[in-house]
């Protein structure tokens, strides 16, 4: 009995995402290696993780040595529960390790926080001089 042939699409599509990657590194073509690794990392833990992202977020998910002095830490931000790097992103770490977020969104609450003190305070300034009016007349 002899042998049958078989089709070698099979092969072709083993090595589908290949083409995924290549595309991937010349987009990250004009950034040194070593932040254009960090991104394809990020890129790697938010498929690998999909929508557990969801349950995982605030969380460190690796630590890595950069150099005897440097530590690069990956988590998820709790607030825009993206993958980020403390290098490329900023790291506002929560000692709980349940609340970790990237320097941008803590600047953005920040922000937040300091609009909503200046509304809180508002009212009283308009009623203030309210009573004033009220006690000159």
């Amino acid at each position: 009995m002899g042998r049958t042939r078989r089709s070698r699409s099979g092969k072709r599509d083993k090595f589908a995402s290949f083409t995924d990657m290549a595309e991937d590194a010349e987009e990250d073509g004009d950034l040194p290696k070593d932040e254009a690794g960090r991104r394809k990392i990020k890129r790697q833990y938010a498929d690998l993780l999909g929508i557990r992202i969801e349950k995982l977020k605030g969380r460190i998910l690796n630590r890595e040595r950069i150099n005897k002095t440097i530590e690069g830490i990956y988590y998820i931000c709790a607030s825009c529960r993206k993958v980020c790097h403390s290098l490329d992103d900023g790291l506002t770490e929560d000692p709980e390790n349940q609340n970790n977020i990237c320097a941008p969104c803590t600047k953005l609450r920040q922000q937040a926080a300091a609009h909503a003190a200046r509304e809180s305070s508002a009212p009283d300034r308009k009623a203030r001089k309210t009573r004033k009016r009220a006690a000159a007349s």
